[in-house]
């Protein structure tokens, strides 16, 4: 044990050692048109994180450019990104850090530094923003125009050490939000107190959470691991009534599924998930779909998002987490368009 340990500090310290040499002059990035953002979280502990941009009317990939633009690297898991008003804002992991680039050409901003482990952010306003985090129970308050945390939004009954807050949906003032790893629950904030004004329980582990063009809230549980000391259950997705903040329907999985990644189309009418190979069904289905719309071929499928303007699919596959993953991209019919490479580990993409 010591030995390995020893092992793994050299190798750490001597990449530490190497990546501080890891700067480049900057050079001049131009992501034209509508396009998409591919974030690669890297591998943990490796500070290998990139930022890939893909032209689908040229099928142009462009790798690397935060690197290429601003002559550092974007550090370690980058966990997200989202596109407002000309600006990219990168979510770091475990870096602890939000960049803030120009769409246009990648250069950096701003930073908001001082999270425990960012994971999204979501903009109430254009001077206030909520970033969620794991091993954290605040769900941090930014001010976007000043890049500075400004206050905290707690999270009733969670432990600091075992937090766990993810992806954000706001309907009118309420900010809904799930609580991932090693939880069990929906909150819904309230965006004028700033304040955790209800919580609902649905199944173990809600990964992601979505609104559809109805008003209804979905998320996606997998049911924990077997090893769980959280539990283990079957994997279920569940319909939500933000109304009355209540479980409207329930759609099971089997046991031992790991269902992810939901998200739906532009018009909000189609909702689309992973589960070893892609699947969708119409938000006003009334039970899950028996076959997939695309299967996978010996992938390791692990990201997923649809072109809001066109219904074209964009899938991530991490292939081993050690070489570059690849994107497929498919047409709201299932036929392949393009497939091209990325960086280590594609998880989260955004549209320009």
């Amino acid at each position: 044990m010591l030995h390995r340990t020893l092992a793994f500090l050299f190798m750490v310290s001597a990449l530490a050692s190497c990546m501080k040499w890891d700067y480049v002059d900057p050079e001049e990035i131009q992501t034209d048109g509508h396009g998409l953002f591919i974030i690669n979280e890297g591998n943990f502990q490796y500070g290998n994180a990139s930022l890939c941009y893909y032209d689908p009317a040229t099928k142009e990939v462009q790798t690397e450019i935060f690197l290429r633009a601003n002559g550092f690297k974007l550090g370690d898991v980058a966990q997200s990104m989202t596109v407002r008003d000309g600006r990219g804002w990168i979510v770091v992991n475990n870096s602890h850090v939000i960049f803030a680039i120009d769409a246009d050409n990648c250069r950096e901003t701003g930073r908001i530094e001082g999270f425990t482990s960012p994971r999204y952010i979501h903009f109430v306003s254009d001077d206030k923003a909520y970033v969620s985090q794991i091993w954290d129970n605040r769900i941090a308050i930014v001010d976007p125009r000043r890049y500075e945390i400004t206050g905290y939004i707690e999270v009733p009954d969670m432990a600091m050490a075992s937090g766990s807050t993810e992806q954000m949906v706001q309907i009118g003032q309420y900010v809904y939000c799930n609580c991932f790893s090693y939880q069990n629950r929906i909150i819904k904030i309230d965006t004028a107190t700033d304040r955790v004004v209800a919580s609902l329980t649905v199944g173990i582990q809600p990964q992601s959470l979505v609104a559809d063009a109805y008003g209804k809230l979905w998320t996606i549980c997998n049911g924990g691991f077997e090893d769980s000391p959280y539990g283990y259950e079957t994997p279920a997705l569940y319909r939500i009534d933000p109304q009355t903040f209540s479980v409207e329907a329930k759609f099971e999985f089997a046991l031992g599924d790991n269902p992810s990644e939901l998200c739906t189309n532009g018009d909000g009418t189609r909702l689309f998930w992973l589960n070893d190979d892609l699947w969708q069904m119409a938000a006003s289905a009334p039970r899950l779909p028996f076959t997939p719309l695309i299967e996978s071929r010996g992938t390791i499928y692990y990201g997923l998002t649809v072109d809001p303007a066109c219904g074209d699919i964009y899938i991530a596959d991490a292939i081993d987490y050690q070489q570059p993953g690849k994107i497929y991209r498919y047409d709201s019919h299932a036929r392949l368009l393009d497939e091209f490479y990325a960086g280590i580990t594609p998880g989260a993409f955004a549209f320009k």
